[in-house]
């Protein structure tokens, strides 16, 4: 993934955050650690943004089926940090400037079509572009189409590729489906909305 956005001129930062549920945690309830360490990355790299030659105001995140949905839990939650303040990197705002959710999962109500409890939209989310595959089994494709109208009413920003014939996992990599396609609509949708120079 970091190639691909090298490939376009963006720097790609891995994020390489604590995924097994600790004793404790509530099981109908997302881990919290996920979203604590997406937090505090957005913030740290927003704050060295100079430092790292970055546009403090061009810092997004990407995700990628469990990490699609902690991508848009970072796009959603930013309000209000899910731990204490450590220093001053924490002060520093821990919303992305945009999210690339892909075959995100866990974001559709069980037998609703509505957001799962604790997602929101605020008004002043940053905007997305949504990707998923069309025969997805993993993650079904309903998980974005409930995002992507959840965006939509909250006057969000929002795009939403669902490629037929596309499964679950197809990533940057060219598997021959229309899927390999969804990384220059991707490229051509943060050019468009300024994001990319």
């Amino acid at each position: 993934m970091a190639r691909w956005l090298n490939s376009i001129g963006v720097t790609g930062i891995v994020l390489k955050y604590r995924v097994p549920r600790r004793p404790g945690e509530v099981e109908a309830e997302p881990a919290k650690r996920p979203l604590q360490d997406a937090q505090r990355a957005v913030s740290l790299v927003r704050g060295r943004a100079k430092e790292w030659g970055l546009a403090a105001d061009r810092i997004g995140i990407i995700g990628f089926s469990a990490g699609g949905h902690l991508a848009v839990a970072t796009a959603t939650r930013f309000s209000k940090r899910s731990y204490e303040a450590i220093d001053d990197t924490d002060k520093v705002s821990c919303r992305p400037d945009f999210a690339v959710p892909v075959y995100p999962g866990y974001l559709k109500a069980r037998d609703k079509d509505e957001l799962a409890p604790g997602l929101g939209v605020p008004r002043d989310a940053p905007p997305m572009f949504l990707v998923h595959g069309g025969d997805d089994v993993v993650s079904d494709p309903e998980h974005s189409v409930v995002l992507y109208r959840a965006l939509k009413r909250a006057g969000v920003p929002a795009e939403l590729h669902v490629y037929a014939d596309s499964t679950h996992d197809f990533g940057v990599r060219k598997v021959n489906r229309p899927c390999d396609e969804w990384t220059k609509a991707c490229a051509a949708w943060l050019k468009h909305r300024g994001l990319l120079k």
